[in-house]
């Protein structure tokens, strides 16, 4: 590690610490992320992003502290966030295993049973670069429809991700939400909870980061793992119903919840999201 005057200058005014030495991490495509070593010997992980959205990092901190305050998944550490950054204590990456994998299923099963005070949340916030709704409404189905789903088929079809046919597909299973999926009290949810965002780290615990905190169903949490893979899922969900049984028929239903991911990603990359979320709204017509 060699040390990055400028970053680590910023670091130090927000954490009162000296920064001995800092290096760059890839993977994330919004931020920069840098490792930051401290005088006291402990490791951090700075992000930044200059002219973030107004509330964007600090929208990402509320977000883990509140999942923090389950007790459930394991949630880096926030210590310290302004404007334009945002500082973790750092989960030194380790592998996935049955025995994590285990460990994980039932720590989600306490941070969604933690419960939430609404479908919805206080504040909105962000999912990726885009503005995420959350204004509170009464029930799941109206949730969904009106703050995951609508407003990115909105603003696909506006950036030609999705066209009209498979656009009017979409909208004609919101209708049915209600009978299609079990009322349940809002759960705790990270909102984004996808691979990318699960860190199997060298404690032999899944961490999670990124989220986008909100109360609602948690069969939609589980169903993002499902969108694009996790190492031993099957044993997760397997420790997650064992911890928290699900409702009968929730893997049938594992679609009807990946309709807001799709669109997200129809709205940021387009491809084929904005088709697949279209096929996948037809199954449930």
């Amino acid at each position: 590690m060699t040390r990055q005057p400028l970053v680590a200058r910023r670091a130090e005014d927000l954490l009162g610490a000296a920064v001995v030495a800092t290096a760059p991490v890839a993977g994330g495509d919004i931020a920069t992320a840098t490792r930051l070593r401290l005088n006291n010997g402990t490791t951090a992980l700075m992000k930044t992003l200059p002219s973030a959205p107004p509330d964007f990092f600090e929208s990402e901190a509320r977000g883990l502290r509140w999942l923090a305050e389950a007790g459930g998944v394991r949630v880096p550490e926030v210590l310290a966030v302004d404007h334009e950054c945002l500082i973790l204590a750092w989960v030194e990456p380790g592998k996935s295993s049955v025995d994590a994998a285990t460990s994980f299923g039932r720590a989600l099963a306490a941070t969604h049973g933690a419960g939430a005070p609404s479908y919805g949340l206080d504040r909105d916030g962000y999912i990726g670069r885009l503005p995420l709704p959350n204004r509170p409404a009464d029930t799941w189905a109206e949730f969904f429809a009106g703050r995951r789903v609508l407003p990115y088929l909105k603003l696909a079809r506006d950036r030609g991700a999705i066209d009209d046919d498979d656009a009017a597909a979409v909208e004609a299973v919101l209708g049915r939400l209600a009978d299609l999926v079990p009322e349940e009290p809002p759960a705790r949810l990270h909102g984004d909870l996808w691979n990318g965002n699960v860190l199997w780290g060298v404690d032999g615990q899944a961490h999670v980061i990124d989220p986008a905190a909100h109360g609602g169903h948690r069969e939609t949490d589980l169903a993002m793992l499902a969108l694009f893979g996790l190492p031993n899922l099957p044993r997760v969900l397997d420790a997650y119903a064992e911890a928290a049984p699900l409702a009968d028929g929730w893997q049938d239903r594992v679609g009807l919840h990946q309709l807001f991911p799709l669109l997200v990603h129809a709205c940021l990359f387009g491809g084929g999201y904005g088709p697949r979320a279209a096929d996948t709204a037809r199954r449930y017509s």
